[in-house]
């Protein structure tokens, strides 16, 4: 990386067309040199045909992409510095472990004693050394992902582009990997492309994350901004899960928004652009920023009847109905403390928000 490229990949102003039919919408983002970059959003949203481009298995319909300062639209896929891990592995299923990884360097010219010394090396990152003359059937799932991932890493590309590879493993098993996948990363210095439909996938592992939707990016920031401070109501309603609100805007005082439901529970929280008096917009505050309790413990509480508590492992969710309003969310943790805040259903309670909880949307 030079001081005058610090970005290993820049899209600019991209568009890809089907026909008719517009995958991508003129989008635009910088992926930093080391980064561990997420291109977040539900199937259909243009992430994947995103990756293509950059892969060079698309061709770019307007726009530019730009590896390291340097345009690539030209360069069939071999001829870029990129690797790809695929959803379904694409392991040979005649080949050893070690061949499989070192397949792609004898393509590209290196001996087979090179290849299949630096395939070594490889499978030592991964953890994978004793299974190098077993064939892939002979592995389990998170295993032949590795193995992927190793024949990915070893033509030592200056980015590495990941299409789902965790999708095809278990729950515990896909855990372990986004660990692992974060290790490698840190530990090779490559920069990471992923794509991923899993919200908590995205959230775990990376270093900033792109939402997408309908072919548009939605937000680009870090987990925490991403989470804590949605852009509009898809991030919020699609990253985690909030409570959304309909509130309309009495006032604006010193940077808050003075707001009531439509049962006229009164709410405060910071204003934000383009918000005035008289309008009506969203309000969304995630279930584990509300606290239930006896009595009011803040400006913001409100009336609820309990309707329901659902215990889920690490935290018990539970169902309220706020007096002449909506059906709302609280999440609490399966503590001591938290077991405190549990009531049972029929109970009158209060709906305490934390402090600067809410955050105002406009559509």
């Amino acid at each position: 990386m030079s001081l005058e490229n610090p970005n290993a990949i820049e899209v600019r102003e991209a568009v890809k067309r089907y026909g008719n039919f517009t995958a991508l919408k003129t989008i635009s983002l910088s992926i930093k040199d080391n980064e561990f970059f997420t291109l977040l959003g539900p199937s259909g949203c243009g992430k994947t045909t995103l990756l293509r481009m950059i892969a060079g298995f698309e061709d770019v319909s307007e726009g530019a992409i730009f590896l390291y300062g340097e345009e690539i639209e030209g360069l069939p896929p071999h001829k870029r510095p990129v690797n790809t891990v695929f959803q379904n592995y694409a392991l040979f299923p005649h080949k050893t472990v070690l061949d499989n990884v070192a397949f792609g360097l004898q393509m590209r010219g290196n001996s087979k004693a090179d290849s299949r010394k630096k395939a070594g090396e490889m499978l030592e990152l991964v953890q994978l050394s004793q299974f190098a003359n077993r064939k892939p059937s002979q592995l389990s799932g998170g295993q032949q992902q590795r193995v992927a991932l190793a024949r990915a890493l070893a033509p030592q590309p200056k980015v590495l582009l990941l299409d789902e590879p965790l999708s095809a493993l278990d729950l515990k098993l896909r855990k372990a990997m986004q660990l692992e996948l974060k290790h490698l990363q840190r530990e090779t210095g490559i920069t990471f492309i992923f794509v991923t439909h899993d919200q908590e996938e995205a959230l775990t592992m990376s270093d900033r994350i792109a939402v997408m939707s309908s072919g548009e990016l939605q937000q680009l920031g870090d987990a925490r901004e991403i989470y804590e401070s949605p852009r509009n109501m898809f991030v919020a309603d699609f990253i985690g899960e909030t409570n959304l609100l309909d509130v309309s805007v009495d006032r604006i005082e010193s940077g808050q928004a003075v707001c009531h439901l439509d049962g006229g529970h009164a709410l405060t929280c910071p204003a934000i652009e383009d918000v005035t008096a008289g309008l009506n917009v969203h309000l969304s505050v995630r279930p584990e920023r509300l606290i239930l309790t006896t009595g009011p413990d803040t400006d913001t509480g409100m009336k609820a009847t309990v309707r329901e508590n659902i215990f889920v492992g690490t935290d018990i969710t539970t169902l309220v109905d706020l007096a002449d309003g909506p059906q709302i969310t609280v999440r609490t943790s399966n503590s001591a403390r938290g077991n405190e805040r549990i009531f049972e259903p029929g109970s009158p309670v209060f709906v305490n928000m934390e402090h600067g909880a809410a955050r105002l949307l406009v559509d």
